[in-house]
């Protein structure tokens, strides 16, 4: 109940100095595919075996995960190491064939959770990333202020379509999962910004296509 009159007086306080931007998006996550469904078809489709989680909670997705080798990290609890994210990849020195990103939710910490996983994914692997879509204001305030909360990931999504040697979808399920290949980019986009975080949630709505480079599950395979 306390954490819930805490989000209240967050929301108040946002209502009277944050963004007033109020759309919202329309999606259906619960007539979706899973991201863990998404992920064990990805391994098995394309016979992965080596499998890394960052930020594993209470292993809701990771203990479901069938795979030959599985790493999970989170600082405080599930998966099999208990370290944050830069720790564990500062010390790491193997590849993984598919890296799952849903960690802390913010912008800062997700892209660099990117880039640390751009230098370790296989060349033929592939990065996921939760929580890229939320469908309204409240979903995506930093620092939370919100039952659900997808955080500014959604930001990192943005500033990785700028890098030339990765290659960035969105796909449309399970609160948005990013998708990203490390190949040359197809789809460049071209912003004159250079502080993603200064990005408004007003942008992301009005250029939600161009930014988030959409993707239906059921085409998946044509981007591999």
């Amino acid at each position: 109940m306390k954490q819930k009159y805490k989000f209240l007086f967050k929301r108040v306080l946002y209502y009277l100095h944050g963004e007033k931007f109020f759309k919202r998006l329309n999606y259906d996550w619960k007539s979706l595919p899973s991201r863990t469904e998404i992920i064990q078809n990805i391994i098995n489709k394309k016979n992965y075996e080596k499998y890394l989680e960052i930020g594993c909670d209470k292993d809701d997705n990771f203990s479901k995960i069938q795979a030959k080798i599985k790493i999970g990290v989170d600082p405080q609890r599930g998966g099999t190491i208990r370290m944050t994210s830069d720790e564990f990849f500062k010390k790491n020195k193997e590849n993984f064939d598919i890296i799952f990103l849903d960690g802390l939710h913010t912008y800062e910490q997700t892209i660099k959770d990117i880039q640390n996983s751009l230098n370790i994914i296989s060349e033929k692997g592939v990065i996921l990333i939760h929580d890229c879509l939320p469908k309204k204001i409240w979903n995506q305030i930093v620092p939370r202020v919100y039952g659900h909360w997808n955080g500014d990931v959604w930001k990192a999504i943005v500033h990785s379509r700028t890098f030339d040697q990765a290659d960035t979808y969105t796909i449309i399920a399970d609160h948005g999962l990013g998708i990203i290949f490390k190949r040359q980019n197809r789809n460049l986009l071209n912003l004159k910004i250079t502080n993603f975080k200064k990005l408004k949630y007003a942008d992301y709505y009005n250029n939600h296509m161009k930014f988030m480079n959409l993707i239906n599950y059921d085409n998946l395979e044509k981007i591999f």
